[in-house]
C-alpha cells in the first residue's frame, strides 16, 4: 500500500497542476474577451456617430435640392 500512495499523491498533484493552468488560461481568455467586447462597443459608438453625421448630411443635401427646385422657378 505504500508503494500505491506516492503514485497516488504524484498523479493528485499533476491532476492539480494542470487544473491551475487551465484556471489561469481560462482568467486569461476572460479578459481578452472583456477588452474585445469593449473594442466591440467603441466601434459601435463609431459607428452610430458616423450613421448620423451620414443621414444629416443626406438630409441637408436633400432640403437643398428641394429648395433649388422650388424657389428656382
Amino acid at each position: 500500500m505504500n508503494k500505491e500512495h506516492p503514485a497516488l499523491e504524484s498523479r493528485v498533484a499533476k491532476v492539480e497542476g494542470i487544473l491551475e493552468e487551465v484556471r489561469t488560461r481560462l482568467n486569461h481568455l476572460e479578459d481578452r474577451i472583456g477588452r474585445l467586447e469593449d473594442r466591440i462597443g467603441r466601434l459601435e459608438d463609431r459607428l452610430q456617430s458616423n450613421f448620423r453625421w451620414t443621414i444629416g448630411i443626406i438630409f441637408t443635401m436633400w432640403v437643398t435640392i428641394i429648395l433649388s427646385i422650388l424657389l428656382g422657378d
